[in-house]
């Protein structure tokens, strides 16, 4: 069966704070030095400001959300540069509650052929209880070892892992580490880390507090260094009353991987029971 590699993104998708001023000389940037205000630890500034993240992207609305329903393309680079691929896609990912599993639904939208003009989903992927497959009308497959590791990293160092998984773990430690820049806007950093000793770096916009970049390590089983994994979020629109990042540009090692762009994005959408269901074969498009 043919598979689909598909550097899919976590789809965290955030929404438009305040516009931010570009320096245009070096001398005109603040110091990405650690200053904490008087009276407060690193621990407990960093930890402010997570608070500050979560209020800005919306609070408990943010927090309390079923679904996100999303209708994007994805250009894929090597090396920093572009590959020609791009892939039109629609997904929808399901948050989890004691009562609600987690789980991703990933559609490639494809033109139907010359004669009848239209567009079509035969593959999708469906990322569920730590596997990935891969669904036609003619069966599933699981994916490749190494898509699955990749997907399920990126998503346990998420910005909701980091929220709803990380800060509540015991022995987690919590530093701010100052200023930074991330595309030219000023930005406060933020590191959480595990008990062990596994990390997650934020950088937060210093106006509107809303994540402007991810980073994690892991390391590389192969060539026994680490490899390290970032996004970054732009292009903020408030939808649904939750700010939203239409575009979503990810790094490996240094080097632009994929860039995703949202055309369209629905929060807590009707989801078929067995939407996340790999068992449920596609019907066959004509």
């Amino acid at each position: 069966m043919r598979q689909v590699v598909l550097g899919f993104g976590v789809v965290l998708v955030l929404g438009l704070g305040s516009v931010k001023p570009l320096w245009s000389q070096a001398s005109e940037i603040p110091s990405a030095g650690q200053v904490v205000p008087n009276g407060e630890t690193p621990e407990q500034h960093g930890k402010k400001l997570l608070n500050e993240m979560v209020e800005a992207l919306g609070g408990n609305a943010w927090l309390s959300r079923r679904n996100i329903r999303e209708l994007g393309h994805l250009g894929r680079f090597f090396h920093g540069s572009p590959t020609g691929l791009v892939i039109d896609f629609t997904s929808t990912r399901q948050f989890p509650t004691d009562n609600r599993f987690e789980a991703t639904r990933v559609g490639f939208i494809t033109d139907k052929s010359i004669l009848f003009p239209g567009k079509k989903i035969d593959v999708v992927q469906i990322w569920t209880a730590g596997k990935g497959y891969e669904v036609t009308y003619k069966g599933k497959a699981e994916l490749p070892k190494d898509q699955v590791d990749d997907f399920y990293r990126r998503r346990d160092h998420s910005v909701e892992a980091v929220v709803n998984t990380w800060l509540k773990a015991p022995g987690v430690v919590v530093v701010y580490e100052g200023t930074t820049m991330v595309e030219r806007r000023l930005a406060e950093k933020v590191t959480v880390l595990s008990d062990n000793n596994d990390a997650v770096t934020l950088e937060l916009d210093s106006t509107s507090h809303l994540p402007l970049r991810r980073t994690f390590q892991w390391r590389n089983e192969t060539f026994k260094d680490f490899d390290e994994d970032a996004e970054e979020y732009a292009d903020y629109h408030t939808i649904q009353g939750l700010p939203t990042a239409l575009s979503i540009t990810r790094y490996h090692n240094g080097d632009m991987a994929s860039q995703t762009f949202l055309l369209k994005v629905e929060y807590d959408v009707d989801a078929a029971p067995d939407l996340f269901n790999p068992d449920v074969l596609l019907k066959k498009k004509q």
